[in-house]
């Protein structure tokens, strides 16, 4: 039996006066629009590499006592399993701008109540059970 590769995510909520950030891939990146965050290095926890993330995609400086767990996501896709830790952001610092040019090539705030139709099915999914209350969700890619 081949045993289950497991990969730990960290996903960043920053939601201001309606609205919510996100970050727009680039075309070579699949064009759609994202979270900002990324996969946990073997040598950080969540937080940590949360607020790395959101520095190199975003330019927001975000302090680890900012950061609030509010879902998580148990994703399956293949033989691959991902768990993504979604934080929400109750203060940061800095004017989002486009990070890692390669990767994406704009960050901007949509009102929470209109989200762009290009957005992925899977910050979809978490938008819809996070905006209900839910903690945790479960979905197959």
């Amino acid at each position: 039996m081949a045993k289950t590769k497991i990969l730990l995510k960290a996903r960043l909520i920053v939601e201001d006066q309606g609205k919510i950030l996100l970050l727009k891939q680039t075309s070579v990146q699949g064009g759609k629009y994202t979270l900002i965050g990324g996969t946990v290095e073997d040598y950080e926890f969540a937080k940590k590499a949360l607020i790395r993330e959101s520095f190199e995609e975003s330019g927001l400086l975000i302090a680890k006592q900012d950061l609030h767990l509010v879902h998580t996501l148990h994703k399956k896709k293949n033989e691959a399993t991902r768990i993504v830790l979604y934080f929400k952001a109750s203060r940061w610092e800095g004017t989002p701008i486009p990070g890692e040019p390669l990767k994406f090539m704009n960050v901007a705030w949509h009102p929470v109540e209109n989200l762009p139709k290009g957005m992925s099915a899977t910050v979809r999914h978490v938008l819809k059970h996070y905006r209900r209350g839910s903690r945790y969700s479960e979905m197959l890619a």
